[in-house]
């Protein structure tokens, strides 16, 4: 565990991982102007974005102005330095001059590092914590504030946040746009359904639907993403999918994310706790066909044997997954989000 404290000289590192982040912190405070990031590569190859000072800058005081952040605050740094989220926490420390904490990315982040007035988890690490109620929840509560990004958000997570009084927003931003550019609130009286751009940022879209962003914080030029969104408004949106999740399956388009909202609630009763998403495989006659991939060691139960039965009764027919796989581990990314296309290929059912 390594602690940043304002106006102090750095500390020394205890390994590896705490030494990259004292390199980037020396960095900074020694005025560099640009530096090279990777994208996560959770929709294709990670490629190398070069982000000027300027542009962080903006995007963390954008942060703190949001979020209320003051000098001295405790922050959490528990997100990969490697890629966007981490880093810019690391540059929020700088900038805002917050105390923060910096850990290895684990399922339990809050895990001796005491009192957070601030930090952004992934998915995965929220759940766990509410898993433990008792252990985090007063924690969680004492928080200013806490954003999630990442993944999506299962419909059993949203309702655990409801359990927890501070501020909860889920965050839209990648690389290209320095962290987030929107936020949604998850939790409390001011809980939306919505992401909300946040001050000087511009929407738009393109002929497909997809969203485009401007702001300081990508050097005020257009930022054009491959998410499928319904506008509200010049700046709130509610995102449907990835352009490059539509299937074509015998003429007709099926967006992979609706269908996996769909099935939330039927994996929840058969398959409780375990990963899935759905895929467009290869198919002589429809081109492509929908298809479940389910991460869990058998497919030999009760569960997967009634489960196809209740997919044909409750889903539409053309989201209907015509076949189930299991694999006993998901492939990841190194963000560690899950790698689609590589799960898949594992499965090697592919030509």
């Amino acid at each position: 565990m390594l602690i940043i404290t304002p106006q102090q000289p750095l500390p020394d590192p205890g390994n590896d991982y705490e030494a990259e982040a004292i390199r980037f912190c020396q960095q900074w405070l020694s005025g560099q102007r640009t530096f090279q990031l990777y994208t996560s590569g959770s929709t294709g190859t990670p490629k190398s974005i070069e982000l000027t000072r300027a542009q962080m800058q903006a995007s963390a005081r954008l942060t703190a102005q949001t979020f209320g952040l003051q000098p001295r605050d405790r922050a959490l740094c528990c997100l990969n330095i490697r890629y966007i989220a981490g880093i810019m926490m690391l540059v929020r420390t700088l900038e805002t001059h917050l105390e923060t904490v910096v850990t290895e990315p684990s399922s339990d982040p809050l895990s001796d590092v005491g009192d957070i007035d601030f930090a952004a988890f992934v998915p995965l690490q929220l759940q766990k914590m509410l898993e433990q109620p008792d252990v985090y929840l007063p924690r969680l509560n004492r928080m200013k504030a806490m954003i999630i990004g990442g993944a999506a958000i299962s419909g059993l997570l949203m309702e655990s946040i409801q359990l927890i009084t501070a501020p909860v927003y889920a965050t839209y931003g990648m690389t290209e746009t320095v962290s987030h550019i929107a936020i949604q609130r998850l939790n409390g009286s001011e809980r939306t359904d919505y992401f909300q751009a946040l001050p000087g940022v511009t929407l738009g879209q393109d002929d497909r639907g997809c969203l485009q962003i401007t702001s300081a914080a990508s050097n005020h030029e257009l930022v054009q993403t491959n998410d499928v969104v319904e506008m509200l408004g010049e700046n709130r949106f509610r995102i449907l999918g990835r352009a490059d999740n539509i299937i074509n399956s015998g003429g007709v388009k099926i967006q992979l994310e609706e269908v996996d909202r769909l099935l939330e609630p039927l994996m929840q009763i058969y398959f409780p706790g375990k990963r899935y998403f759905s895929w467009g495989f290869p198919h002589e006659t429809l081109g492509q066909q929908l298809e479940l991939v389910i991460e869990d060691t058998s497919s030999v139960s009760e569960s997967s044997s009634v489960f196809p039965e209740r997919l044909k009764k409750d889903l539409p027919a053309y989201k209907n997954p015509r076949r189930i796989h299991f694999l006993a581990h998901f492939e990841h990314t190194p963000s560690n989000k899950v790698d689609k296309k590589a799960s898949v290929a594992a499965l090697h059912l592919l030509p």
